[in-house]
């Protein structure tokens, strides 16, 4: 299907949001059969996105085929329909689009085979890049859930309690908890009218916080001992081997940076796993004054204003001498600035 080019980000000038929303569910409706994706080593608002996506396309009585370069993560694995997330390196169709959510491009998904259809581009984050036939970025929205929420809305279609329990997790994942920079008083408007469509919050929050493997924290406590502090800079680190003995998976990389960030008057932590290849990934996070995004996106990475990542090249010093180096640079120019 040929997509007319339609780009919104809901606050600037030419179309706007409600003409992106039109045109997504215009073409769902005149296609038959979708491919809804998102990006690799998919987090909780990737997995509930994509879910409630699927679910809003079979509702209109459409076929959704989703489909994850990776696993979906364990914690995720008990949401609605989880199962119905394949795991695959590239993808066939035929399709009428592909329909990307939380990508700033088709390389962020890390699936072959995209580039041949019609793309539909739905995305939240201060990175977000207008990169196919029809984009739908909204800087303000919570998490992509929340996108896919008002386009169930926009559909007259009913948000049941699976639609709510999906899209309730990607709120929950996305905001830290309610705690990270896009919280908004509309966050907590849209919390509760999932709650009332059907969503369990404690349920939910019990599965995502309280089920960590043992594996998990055995490596949480290997970074811990690499624990390392410098005014309102904290970071700590785990190597290849600290993964191997800890009998740890990716997942259980989780959240370690926020160990770090919590440190009182810590503004800006970074968390680096040293990984086989060389190479080193980097979760970045702030509390607000730094914007963790811009520094991510000059390194090849993306992601929130207060929670990003990239991928550096070894050793683990080089990785970690020029992440610091950015963030050192980034607090001193906040620092004559009030808080």
């Amino acid at each position: 299907m040929d997509l007319p080019r339609t780009s919104a980000n809901g606050t600037g000038p030419g179309k706007t949001a409600h003409d992106s929303i039109a045109a997504i569910l215009k073409v769902i409706r005149e296609g038959e059969r979708f491919l809804v994706c998102s990006h690799s080593r998919p987090d909780g608002d990737a997995v509930g996105s994509m879910l409630a996506m699927g679910m809003l396309i079979e509702k209109m009585g459409k076929r959704a085929d989703l489909v994850s370069a990776d696993r979906v993560q364990a914690v995720y694995r008990t949401l609605p329909r989880a199962e119905d997330i394949r795991t695959a390196m590239r993808v066939h169709g035929p399709y009428d689009a592909a329909i990307l959510l939380e990508c700033d491009g088709l390389e962020r998904t890390r699936l072959q085979g995209l580039e041949k259809f019609s793309l539909i581009n739905i995305d939240h984050h201060a990175t977000g890049l207008e990169f196919a036939d029809i984009n739908w970025i909204d800087h303000q929205a919570a998490c992509v859930g929340e996108m896919v929420y008002r386009l169930f809305l926009a559909a007259g279609i009913e948000v049941t309690p699976e639609v709510a329990t999906c899209i309730y997790t990607t709120v929950l994942t996305d905001t830290g908890g309610f705690i990270y920079g896009g919280t908004r008083a509309s966050t907590f408007s849209l919390a509760r009218d999932l709650t009332l469509a059907g969503a369990d919050p404690i349920r939910i929050a019990q599965q995502v916080y309280f089920s960590t493997s043992i594996a998990k924290l055995l490596l949480l406590g290997s970074a811990l001992r690499n624990l390392h502090r410098e005014g309102r800079l904290a970071w700590l680190w785990i190597t290849h081997d600290d993964m191997v003995r800890s009998c740890a998976v990716e997942e259980d990389c989780e959240g370690i940076a926020n160990y770090a960030l919590s440190i009182a008057d810590v503004e800006a932590a970074v968390f680096m796993r040293e990984l086989p290849e060389s190479r080193i990934r980097v979760s970045l996070r702030s509390k607000g004054r730094i914007n963790v995004a811009a520094i991510a996106e000059r390194l090849d990475g993306g992601g929130h204003e207060n929670a990003s990542g990239c991928t550096l090249a070894g050793p683990l010093d080089r990785a970690r001498t020029q992440i610091l180096g950015e963030l050192r640079t980034a607090l001193a120019g906040v620092a004559t600035k009030p808080g």
